[in-house]
């Protein structure tokens, strides 16, 4: 029988841990400037590595993707939960945008791997689905309480989102600051006061 170190995963060499750091760098780096259809061996040049090498550690590009954005991902759940537990629905519901936009505009490539369509996707679907639905809950609370207008639909926050992809392209030092301001707009026209204001200047 093989005992319980035998059974343990190996721990990777230092060589193969650092190239391993450095195709994860540069998948991210690349998936950000140029989207997810970056080639494979595009990654494996600026990484200084061989097509061979990156392959063994990631045998498809997906394997690569959920491993590039795995603290994203975790990030994007934790700005959800935490939102979703807040007593005050209406704060939770802005938390949660502003927290969103925030790290929307940090990383492109990570909302772009979060919305796709891709069927092989599977991690990015399953959490998409649970947060959509833990957001949707939130939304109705925040609704109940007066706060969030009463025409809100869950397409609204998915626009916001894509919109605010844009803002990836700003220069780094003022992206957040841009972010928080998008955000606040888009709380703004998300305010139950909103749907009075859009009412009252309605063609009659």
């Amino acid at each position: 029988m093989r005992n319980v170190a035998e059974q343990l995963p190996h721990p990777l060499r230092s060589d193969a841990q650092d190239n391993r750091d450095r195709v994860l760098d540069a998948a991210r780096a690349l998936f950000s400037e140029r989207g997810l259809d970056v080639p494979m061996r595009l990654i494996a040049r600026e990484a200084g590595v061989g097509p061979a090498t990156l392959y063994r550690r990631f045998p498809t590009k997906q394997t690569l993707i959920d491993e590039a954005f795995i603290d994203e991902l975790a990030a994007c759940r934790r700005i959800v939960e935490e939102s979703c537990a807040d007593t005050d629905p209406w704060r939770g519901f802005t938390s949660a945008i502003e927290g969103l936009c925030v790290l929307n505009a940090r990383n492109q490539g990570f909302v772009n791997a979060f919305m796709s369509a891709n069927p092989e996707a599977d991690t990015f679907t399953e959490h998409r689905i649970s947060l959509h639905r833990q957001l949707s809950h939130l939304a109705q609370r925040a609704k109940r309480a007066g706060a969030l207008r009463r025409d809100f639909v869950m397409d609204d926050l998915v626009l916001v989102l894509l919109a605010g992809r844009g803002l990836s392209s700003i220069l780094p030092s003022s992206r957040e600051a841009r972010a928080r301001r998008f955000a606040s707009l888009a709380i703004d026209a998300f305010r139950e006061r909103g749907a009075e204001l859009v009412a009252a200047h309605r063609p009659r």
